[in-house]
């Protein structure tokens, strides 16, 4: 097989009366269309035995978004509010999950959830409520039922000079989409920022010395990745990432 392997961890969410494990179709298509790799889905079971059994086939992982929300006791915080959407399969997969990739020097790249989950994984905070903030903007989606408005670019973000996507891009900015309402409170150690937004929240990061591609976004470039040049040079950079270590692996 040429096409590198890339493992998407799923949601555990309740469709109807049962529990599915799932996916949005959009970051599997990104992860074949935008990174040419072969997506792969991993079940949330919370099992680290099957993780480490699994990590043998996989050339990349993709930690996708998702509605709810990492359980904040993972990060020291205080309880949720009420009515808050937590997926505590998905958090016991996912965080030993991104220490093993890690370990491992498999490509890791992190989307909205999958931003804030490296960030806690590796020991950093998260704002629950970052439009309650002083001095922070509301980075939440527009209440719309129409996806191009929700998706629609929404504000400024700057490269760090030096930084990977000013490399990947040439450019020292852009504007991205927003759809999140948690974001970084703490970075955690070892992470370095590659893009913040207009009001000075962490808004890229990359894992600094890792052995491999590790890089994650708060915005979403899986959404119509092939119309946004910046997204398709995130994905591009990672899917080069993912078959270079698929051809070493043989």
């Amino acid at each position: 097989m040429s096409q590198a392997i890339i493992g998407i961890p799923c949601d555990l969410k309740t469709i109807g009366l049962l529990p599915f494990h799932a996916v949005g179709d959009k970051y599997i298509a990104a992860a074949a269309g935008g990174a040419g790799g072969l997506p792969l889905l991993i079940p949330s079971l919370g099992d680290e035995a099957l993780l480490r059994a699994t990590l043998a086939s996989l050339d990349g992982v993709l930690l996708p978004g998702s509605p709810s929300n990492v359980e904040p006791h993972h990060y020291g915080g205080p309880a949720s509010r009420e009515g808050t959407l937590h997926d505590p399969k998905r958090d016991a997969t996912t965080l030993p999950l991104i220490r093993m990739v890690l370990d491992a020097g498999i490509p890791l790249l992190g989307i909205c959830r999958g931003f804030q989950e490296i960030n806690v994984a590796l020991g950093g905070e998260l704002h629950q409520h970052v439009q309650e903030q002083p001095g922070l903007n509301d980075h939440r989606e527009a209440e719309s039922e129409d996806l191009a408005e929700m998706y629609a670019m929404s504000h400024e973000v700057s490269f760090v000079d030096g930084g990977l996507l000013s490399a990947w891009t040439g450019q020292r900015g852009a504007r991205v989409n927003s759809l999140h309402q948690q974001g970084i409170k703490r970075l955690a150690p070892g992470l370095d920022a590659e893009a913040q937004a207009e009001d000075g929240l962490v808004e890229a990061y990359r894992v600094r010395d890792a052995k491999a591609f590790a890089f994650a976004v708060q915005w979403h470039p899986e959404w119509r990745y092939w119309e946004n040049p910046l997204s398709q040079a995130i994905f591009g950079a990672f899917g080069e990432a993912c078959r270079a270590r698929r051809a070493s692996r043989g």
